[in-house]
């Protein structure tokens, strides 16, 4: 077994390294919770002391018990023995009445906390760059920061509270058994070393054991949502999946539970080995102090007081270990989420932001683009030139991997190039603050959320720096043909939609694209793109919505993402995308003419005569939902 004293050495330089955290944490327990804080402390200096007053009351009543015993018991006599009982009846019941108010006060605060660190973990979730996403690293912060955001804050004040009212007590104890000689004091300290030992070793390992299973946890977590969310639902049954993501599930927590079950195992023995010593210690301890005052060196009430500031003491000191202990812990833990909230976006505004141009068409190039998303060497875009013209509609079209979907994350700046810029109006657009760009543009994404909220509230999502008028719903609903969506429902607009909550009504997926459109419309920006606009929708829909589609782009530039050769025939132009390149530019009459691969494509849907001998690796086949 190594030496006692080195370890403990080392594991305090550990604590005394994670208290770099505390006042960050003070810090912030303050901002969350301003002026209760010190209604806080007071109450928990009041309560530190209490025991201390009751220690010594104690005293005086075993005192004045031994006077009064022998003698002839008269009011008289016994009125000072009364008043010491009532004093002591009094203290209780004003400790009682702390401890209820103390109990409120922190709970109040505990909320707010609670509320103030989430607030910070969503802000930061939503200042990151989208390359974060990628990462499993920030998956595994942002997952212990969500875990710890929801009761590490109360946690830590309680702790804090806890530690400071036994950190008062036990002072004022030491000090009383100080009086008595030097000896009871350091026995106390010694007694509790095994203890202090047992407290940051075990601590450390639980929190090391916490760091390594977060991916084993998180893969949990995902098992567990498969098996339990709507959307995996038909699908797990269809395919009889169930009992493969059970076992999946159950292996995972097997690991875990059995590696916790082994830690605690071993604490447990290593809290019994020190409960052990300090009852050796304690033993001789009263030993000592019954000689003591069989020798006739104290009094009853000198043995009675030295008895309960010795016992009372060893119990604050393994209260206030076990508050170190939980400290430390959870100090650990808030390193995690000062960690997450300290990462930095590389995607900044510039010190001086340009101007947005006032001109309402926007033209847009993309200058020799070449792209890879974070950790990955396969290239998304490379080399790639696109200008589309201020007023233009054009279509992007082009096989799966092919980079389309990569062109509208860059031009929102979800991302930057590693080389080549990108341009409106002639102006690099990291010249602009980004949500000023993000402003101009209306984006149909090829999966738009699902709010579960108001058919109205889901369209006017799309413009929440201003509050759209019925009229400007009415027209992006519209444009969208949701208008008979709106009939049909129950409580037309007002209708909530989605099921995660009660009263909700669900629409097919047609339907929701039908919303989302409706919401992107409904931001008349000057740059419109869509991605998909009519997947999911039958044959009837999509004859609707082109009837519609120039209309709807007219005065502004449109950007068009499409397998559909019968939306991209709607555009201005049409332009070719293949491994990460436009390879072909054109109307859809020209591209025919030039019979290259987007001819084929074109032949291979319509064309019954298309050869055997078309190799089917170049289609851009049209996706058939």
């Amino acid at each position: 077994m190594p030496p006692l004293l080195p370890i403990i050495k080392d594991r305090l330089s550990r604590f005394r390294n994670q208290l770099r955290f505390l006042p960050r944490t003070f810090a912030l327990v303050r901002a969350a919770t301003g002026k209760w804080t010190l209604g806080w402390i007071t109450l928990l200096v009041l309560q530190g002391l209490l025991p201390v007053a009751t220690v010594y009351l104690t005293r005086a009543l075993v005192n004045g018990l031994v006077d009064l015993i022998g003698n002839d018991v008269s009011i008289a006599a016994a009125t000072p023995v009364l008043i010491w009982v009532a004093l002591m009846a009094g203290l209780m019941l004003f400790g009682e009445l702390l401890r209820g108010f103390t109990n409120w006060v922190r709970t109040v605060q505990g909320e707010r906390v609670k509320d103030y660190i989430a607030g910070l973990v969503h802000e930061q979730s939503m200042a990151v760059d989208m390359a974060f996403y990628e990462s499993p690293d920030f998956f595994d912060h942002l997952h212990r920061a969500r875990n710890d955001a929801g009761h590490r804050p109360v946690a830590l004040l309680e702790n804090l509270g806890s530690l400071l009212q036994t950190a008062i007590t036990a002072i004022a104890m030491a000090g009383v058994l100080l009086s008595y000689g030097w000896l009871l004091p350091i026995a106390l300290i010694i007694s509790t070393l095994p203890a202090l030992y047992v407290v940051l070793h075990h601590r450390l390992l639980m929190h090391q054991w916490q760091l390594e299973s977060t991916a084993h946890r998180r893969r949990g977590w995902y098992y567990d949502w498969l098996l339990t969310d709507r959307e995996t639902a038909a699908e797990l049954r269809l395919f009889d999946l169930g009992d493969r993501f059970k076992s999946l599930y159950q292996n995972v927590r097997r690991t875990l539970r059995n590696r916790l079950t082994q830690l605690i195992k071993r604490r447990s023995l290593a809290e019994f080995g020190a409960a052990l010593a300090a009852m050796l210690i304690t033993g001789l301890a009263m030993i000592w102090m019954v000689w003591q005052t069989a020798r006739g060196r104290h009094t009853l009430g000198d043995l009675a007081l030295i008895y309960q500031a010795f016992s009372q003491g060893q119990r604050l000191m393994r209260t206030l270990l076990a508050n170190v202990g939980e400290l430390y812990s959870n100090s650990l833990f808030l390193g995690n989420l000062f960690e997450f909230l300290d990462m930095t976006p590389g995607m900044k505004d510039p010190a001086r932001p340009a101007p947005m141009p006032h001109r309402q068409r926007y033209a847009i190039r993309f200058d020799h683009i070449s792209f890879r998303y974070p950790g990955t060497d396969r290239p998304a875009l490379e080399e790639l030139d696109l200008h589309i013209h201020a007023g233009q509609t054009a279509a992007i079209v082009g096989p799966n991997g092919a980079g389309k979907t990569t062109l509208l994350k860059l031009l929102c700046r979800f991302y930057d190039p590693q080389s080549g810029t990108i341009r409106i109006n002639d102006i690099d657009i990291r010249e602009f603050a980004i949500a000023d760009l993000r402003r101009q543009i209306s984006v149909l994404f090829q999966e738009p959320i699902r709010f579960n909220a108001s058919l109205v509230e889901n369209v006017a999502m799309g413009s929440v720096q201003t509050v759209p008028g019925p009229h400007d719903l009415n027209d992006a609903i519209a444009a969208a043909g949701a208008e008979e969506i709106v009939q049909r429902l129950p409580d037309g607009g007002n209708t909530r939609l989605g099921k995660w909550f009660d009263g909700g009504t669900d629409l097919s997926a047609g339907e929701w694209r039908r919303i989302a459109l409706a919401r992107a419309f409904l931001r008349r920006s000057p740059i419109i793109v869509l991605d998909e606009p009519t997947s999911f929708m039958d044959s009837w829909a999509q004859a609707d919505w082109l009837a519609r589609f120039r209309t709807l782009t007219r005065g502004r530039t449109a950007l068009v993402i499409t397998h559909s050769f019968t939306t991209a025939m709607h555009a201005d132009i049409i332009h070719v995308m293949g491994a990460g390149r436009i390879t072909e530019s054109g109307t859809h009459e020209q591209l025919i003419s030039l019979d290259g691969r987007y001819a084929w494509s074109w032949r291979a849907q319509y064309n019954q005569e298309s050869t055997a001998s078309t190799n089917p690796a170049n289609y851009i086949v049209p996706i058939q939902r």
